[in-house]
């Protein structure tokens, strides 16, 4: 898949707002709304856009609390990870899940509204799926740069 510097720009601007209308996306990136829309419909239909979600504030929504979890498997088979990727899929808290390289497996990215919950989590859910080795959790204490905006 080759983009140029329209594609380029119309996903910066959907990225930034993604409730632009045509028109208005059309006037930014210098197209006529016709050949925009048509550019962006090829980006849904070759998976760069993947859909249109609402940035929401984790603290206003009531989930202060971000838990980055880093998890070694006890073997890094196929199996192991297909069940290991698939019991993680079903914890709603786990907002992202990483496979790394280096000292650990995987990342997990976790919000709760208390530190009771993440207990929950990590008690009742997390370490009980089979095979893993390790957990070691790290609070954020706050966020110093967080963008849905690729670079480029």
């Amino acid at each position: 898949m080759a983009f140029d510097s329209v594609d380029r720009q119309i996903v910066h601007e959907l990225q930034a707002n993604g409730r632009l209308t045509n028109s208005e996306l059309s006037r930014r990136v210098n197209l006529s709304p016709s050949p925009c829309l048509r550019r962006v419909k090829n980006l849904e239909d070759q998976g760069v856009i993947t859909g249109y979600t609402a940035n929401v504030d984790q603290d206003k929504f009531g989930l202060p609390i971000s838990i980055f979890v880093s998890v070694k498997l006890e073997k890094q088979t196929e199996d192991m990870l297909r069940t290991f990727e698939a019991e993680i899929a079903r914890i709603d808290e786990i907002v992202e899940c990483y496979l790394m390289t280096g000292g650990f497996d995987y990342l997990l990215r976790i919000i709760t509204d208390s530190l009771k919950s993440y207990e929950n989590v990590l008690t009742k859910r997390i370490t009980h799926i089979p095979g893993i080795a390790s957990i070691e959790s790290s609070f954020a204490l706050g966020i110093v740069k967080q963008s849905k905006i690729y670079p480029g």
